[in-house]
């Protein structure tokens, strides 16, 4: 894909599959370039061919449909694991190759010993996804789980990520990266980023604030909020940094603004806040493409 325009790398936002194409026609003109469409835990009734060339009709050439998602257990939840398969095979119906959700988790036991059954359901998940030539990518999302008592997904942590990809071997599992989760385990996003950039399958424009000065006085167990989920451009991260690492690693893709989570910037000012993060995202990236003389 060619940079021109800054199309290598676009700016988008999440779009549940829940809320109809129309939702799509009415943000469009706000100037997002790519929508992952997505899904809780299951796929349900979703018409998957019928609702991709609608959606593909109602964006046009305007933007893509950069990702399918669904965010369920899949290691306790036989029915998420046949969906996450059912929109894997989907994939092709949107013109897209990356599906992205939660690696899911053995609730009752530490993380490690989830191991075998990731191994079981995603090796397999893993063959489907390279015959239809797509990745997976999982968020490092922690569900207010921790390693020795997890929830929902395992994938929270690059420890935990060894592991993963070392039973389940090959380059089709990966990374739905975003800076807000490792600032909650207060991990410098930066450095991670410059490390695992090669396992980065998508990016969720989300951010965090962090309370430093409650961290310091009060610790984390103090019952007070260190951590705020941001909309991009009202957090801490440095995403002019983190498009340049990307773009240094050669990465194509897209940053899809994950709202709804902002403290400040939600509810009558949902779209308020998502347009500004376009916009900043948009000028983190360097703004107006200007073609040389």
């Amino acid at each position: 894909m060619s940079r021109i325009e800054h199309q290598d790398i676009r700016i988008g936002t999440l779009a549940g599959f829940s809320n109809g194409v129309d939702y799509l026609r009415k943000i469009l003109p706000h100037g997002f370039e790519s929508f992952e469409l997505t899904l809780w835990a299951y796929a349900g009734d979703t018409k998957f061919e019928e609702f991709a060339k609608e959606a593909l009709d109602a964006v046009g050439d305007d933007a893509i449909i950069s990702s399918l998602g669904i965010y369920g257990n899949p290691l306790q939840d036989e029915q998420t694991a046949k969906d996450w398969e059912k929109v894997i095979r989907a994939c092709k119906h949107f013109n897209c190759n990356v599906v992205c959700g939660f690696a899911g988790a053995l609730e009752d036991r530490p993380v490690d010993q989830s191991m075998p059954k990731f191994k079981e359901v995603f090796g397999n998940l893993a063959k489907v996804a390279d015959g239809e030539g797509v990745k997976i990518a999982f968020e490092n999302c922690d569900m207010g789980g921790s390693w020795e008592t997890p929830r929902w997904n395992i994938a929270h942590s690059p420890r935990a990520w060894e592991m993963m990809f070392n039973e389940v071997p090959g380059d089709t599992l990966g990374l739905e990266w975003e800076p807000c989760h490792q600032m909650v385990s207060f991990i410098d996003p930066i450095p991670q980023l410059r490390k695992w950039v090669g396992r980065v399958y998508h990016v969720h424009g989300k951010d965090a604030t962090v309370n430093w000065d409650v961290v310091e006085t009060e610790g984390i167990r103090s019952g007070q909020t260190c951590v705020w989920h941001r909309t991009p451009g009202f957090g801490d991260t440095n995403w002019t940094d983190v498009i340049t690492i990307l773009r240094q690693a050669g990465w194509r893709g897209a940053i899809d603004i994950e709202g709804w989570h902002d403290p400040v910037y939600r509810d009558d000012l949902e779209m308020t806040g998502q347009v500004y993060g376009l916009e900043y995202l948009q000028a983190c990236r360097g703004g107006a493409f200007i073609p040389n003389p």
